[in-house]
């Protein structure tokens, strides 16, 4: 789908408090998710793939930690790169944040 219109389409629930919309091409994705259970105790448990990302906060404010790296407190307008293979992960500090995530390439496990 060349254009996503984002009235148009539906999330996908990925699990309570997390959800997404995705717009893709034969080898770059991009995802935008919105998380409403924040803020968290603790941050989810890190995970690698083989995927480069980078992200961009477009809303909410999280910590964002990458393997070897110094945690990051970042906000609405900040951005961040994981290169593949690197463990990572988030912790929300607001009720909500978006995120809006590139990989290359696509992620097979999220069709």
């Amino acid at each position: 789908m060349p254009v996503l219109q984002f009235n148009q389409v539906p999330y996908e629930i990925v699990k309570d408090g997390l959800q997404r919309k995705i717009i893709r091409t034969n080898n770059l994705m991009t995802v935008l998710i919105d998380f409403s259970n924040g803020p968290w105790e603790e941050p989810e448990p890190p995970h690698s793939h083989p995927h480069e990302q980078t992200s961009y906060v477009a809303e909410g404010e999280i910590i964002f930690y990458c393997e070897e790296e110094a945690d990051q407190h970042l906000k609405a307008g900040d951005m961040f790169a994981v290169p593949s293979g690197k463990k990572h992960t988030i912790k929300l500090l607001t009720k909500n944040a978006r995120l809006v995530d590139s990989f290359n390439p696509i992620r097979e496990d999220f069709l």
